[in-house]
C-alpha cells in the first residue's frame, strides 16, 4: 500500500474476494493510494477483507436501503476515527452528505470528493418504489448541498458536468468510470445472419423498458424474422415477462461479463430507450464489439452516440420513432454494418487502463 489513505464510500454491492472484472481497479488504486472501502455486501459474501468493510443485506429487503442510508453517517464516522483518511471519495451526492455528517461526528477533517456518474435525481423519481418520490425534495436539497460543499467534484461525461454546473459548481476533473472491457476487446465478429436487437440494463422506470416494450410490439409486426433479447432485472420485470409471452422475446435476468459480450455478438444493435442515462457503460461495450446503438437523446447518450454515424437517436418517450429506428436498422444489413463500423471507431475516447484511472484518482484526492 502506498500513497495517502483514502476511504471510498458507496452503496455498491461487492462480493469478496473481488471478481476478476473488479479486482484490477482496486489493484491499480492500491498502487497509488492506501485504499479502504465502505460499501454493501452481496448475499453470502464475507464482510471484511482487503481493506473492505461491507454492510450485509438486511431482511426484510424493503428496509435494506432505508437502514443503510440512515446508519451510513455513523458507520462512516467510525471508520474515519480509526483510519484517519485524508479524503473520502463518495459515489453519489447522497454518500457525500453522509460523509460530511460523518466528519462532524468524528471530529475530523478530510477532503470530500463527490463523483457524479449520472443524474442523481433519478434515484428518487425513476427507480424502485414509487414511495421514493416522497423524499425527492429533501434528497435534491441534500444533494445540492453536498456538491456545493465538496472539496472536489468528479464527473464522467459532458452531460454530468452540465448537471453540476447548473448548481454553480465546476468539476475538478471529468474522466470515464472504470470499466473492465477486456472481454469486449477481443476480435470483433461480423453481424449475424438473423436480425436481432439487444437491451442490457436494470428494468427500472428510468431505462424506459415500458417504452421499449411498446415500440417492439410495433416493430415486430414489420420485422417477422427479427428477435429481441432483454438482459436485466428490476421493479419492471413484469414488462419483460409480458414481452416473452406475447412476442417470443428472450429474457435473462443476469449474465456474466463474457456472456454479455457474446450476446452483443449475436445482435445487430443495442437498444437503449432511456429517459435518463449516465455514463452508459453498456454503450461502450457495444462499441467495442462493433455494434451500433438505437437510443434516445437522453442524458449522456448523445455524448457517446453520433446519430447516423455510430447509431440512431430518437427523442425520449417517442415510441413510434423508436419503433421506426429499430425497423430501419434491423431491415437493412448494410446500414447495421456501416453504423457498427462507426461504433467501433467511437470506442477509443472512452477507453482507459486501470493504471490511468488510478493515477487520475490520486490527483483528484490530493
Amino acid at each position: 500500500m502506498t500513497g495517502p489513505r483514502v476511504l471510498f464510500v458507496a452503496r455498491t454491492r461487492y462480493r469478496l474476494p473481488l471478481s476478476p472484472s473488479v479486482a484490477p481497479k482496486f489493484d491499480a488504486l492500491r498502487g497509488e493510494l492506501d485504499v479502504h472501502v465502505l460499501a454493501s455486501a452481496t448475499p453470502g459474501s464475507p464482510t471484511r477483507g482487503a481493506g473492505f468493510t461491507l454492510v450485509p443485506p438486511l431482511r426484510p429487503r424493503a428496509l435494506d436501503g432505508l437502514v443503510f442510508w440512515l446508519l451510513l453517517p455513523w458507520r462512516t464516522a467510525r471508520l474515519v476515527r480509526r483510519l484517519r483518511p485524508v479524503a473520502l471519495v463518495c459515489q453519489t451526492p447522497y454518500e457525500g452528505i453522509a460523509a460530511m455528517v460523518a466528519l462532524r461526528l468524528a471530529g475530523r477533517r478530510a477532503r470530500v470528493v463527490v463523483e457524479i456518474h449520472a443524474d442523481w435525481r433519478t434515484s428518487t423519481r425513476l427507480y424502485g418504489s414509487a414511495a421514493r418520490r416522497l423524499v425527492a425534495p429533501l434528497a435534491d436539497a441534500l444533494a445540492a448541498l453536498a456538491l456545493r460543499r465538496a472539496g472536489a467534484v468528479r464527473t464522467v461525461s459532458p452531460f454530468t458536468s452540465g448537471l453540476v454546473r447548473e448548481l454553480g459548481v465546476e468539476p475538478a476533473d471529468s474522466f470515464p468510470a472504470y470499466m473492465d472491457l477486456r472481454p469486449f476487446l477481443a476480435s470483433r465478429r461480423p453481424v449475424p445472419e438473423q436480425p436481432a436487437a439487444l437491451f442490457v440494463g436494470v428494468l427500472e422506470p428510468y431505462k424506459n423498458v415500458d417504452g421499449l416494450a411498446a415500440a417492439w410490439r410495433l416493430a415486430a409486426e414489420r420485422l417477422p424474422d427479427a428477435t429481441l433479447r432483454l438482459v436485466g432485472d428490476g421493479s419492471r420485470a413484469a414488462v419483460a415477462e409480458a414481452l416473452v409471452r406475447e412476442t417470443g422475446a428472450r429474457w435473462d435476468r443476469r449474465l456474466e461479463t463474457d456472456e454479455v459480450a457474446a450476446a452483443l455478438d449475436g445482435a445487430w444493435l443495442l437498444v437503449l430507450p432511456s429517459r435518463s442515462e449516465g455514463m452508459g457503460r453498456v454503450l461502450v461495450e457495444a462499441f467495442c464489439r462493433g455494434r451500433p446503438v438505437v437510443g434516445t437523446r437522453a442524458g449522456s447518450i448523445p455524448n457517446l452516440v453520433e446519430d447516423g454515424v455510430s447509431g440512431v437517436l430518437v427523442d425520449p418517450g417517442d415510441t413510434e420513432a423508436l419503433a421506426g429506428a429499430l425497423v430501419r436498422v434491423l431491415s437493412d444489413r448494410r446500414l447495421a454494418e456501416r453504423l457498427g463500423a462507426g461504433a467501433a471507431d467511437a470506442a477509443a475516447p472512452w477507453l482507459q487502463t486501470p493504471a490511468e484511472y488510478a493515477a487520475r484518482m490520486r490527483k483528484l484526492v490530493t
